[in-house]
């Protein structure tokens, strides 16, 4: 027989904690192997039961789930944290997300939904529903429009000579400057639009529609 699945499960409110954990236990499959109400006593009962899935509220007494989130991840690079919160902003999932939470859901999400997202997240599969998937992603690329269009018109021309697959010998004939200069203003492009890379640039690019391919030459590739 399967060993069913060790929860931890963190939110502030006893009554609340006492609804979930009767729903995840009916199934048979999962089992709440400890409860916490701050972000404190999860890192603690993390450290002790060393659970499969940790299920965690945002908002908690003293530290934050966000924070708790974090602890638990420095101490345990692959612990599964599915986070599930009363806050449906794209700027809570993409914190929790980045903080190496493995899924996120909303508190509104249908009952059915926990228990699907509990055993995706103990598969190690990311788990977000599809509303707040879209939801982020729109998010998303309105951040990256943003950025893009704090460029100047000269980096801007860079840029879309990059995406082009052009070598910067080649931009810097273009716009009569030397190739110093034209590998300045790249590395400026990338500070701006918080790319690493020459292949993140271009991704970022064609997601804004600057490009609609994307051609990289020997000399991009060399500059990484």
């Amino acid at each position: 027989m399967t060993a069913a699945l060790r929860v931890l499960l963190v939110d502030d409110h006893a009554v609340v904690r006492e609804g979930y954990r009767r729903l995840l236990e009916a199934t048979g499959d999962i089992a709440v192997v400890a409860e916490a109400a701050s972000g404190e006593a999860a890192y603690a009962a993390f450290t002790d039961q060393a659970p499969d899935v940790v299920i965690m509220d945002i908002s908690l007494p003293g530290i934050s789930g966000l924070e708790a989130l974090r602890r638990i991840r420095a101490r345990a690079p692959t612990a599964r944290v599915l986070m599930f919160s009363m806050h449906a902003d794209p700027v809570f999932v993409t914190r929790a997300l980045d903080g190496g939470a493995l899924g996120y859901l909303t508190k509104a999400s249908a009952p059915d939904m926990l228990v699907e997202a509990v055993r995706t997240v103990a598969a190690g599969r990311r788990f977000l529903p599809q509303d707040l998937a879209q939801e982020l992603g729109e998010s998303l690329a309105k951040e990256e429009r943003r950025r893009i269009e704090t460029l100047t018109e000269r980096e801007f021309e860079v840029l879309r000579l990059l995406t082009e697959g052009r070598a910067l010998r080649e931009i810097a004939a273009l716009l009569c400057v030397s190739s110093k200069t034209v590998a300045n203003y790249q590395t400026g492009i990338r500070q701006k639009l918080s790319v690493d890379n020459h292949m993140q640039l271009l991704r970022l690019a064609l997601a804004c529609g600057v490009t609609s391919a994307l051609p990289m030459t020997p000399d991009q590739q060399k500059g990484g």
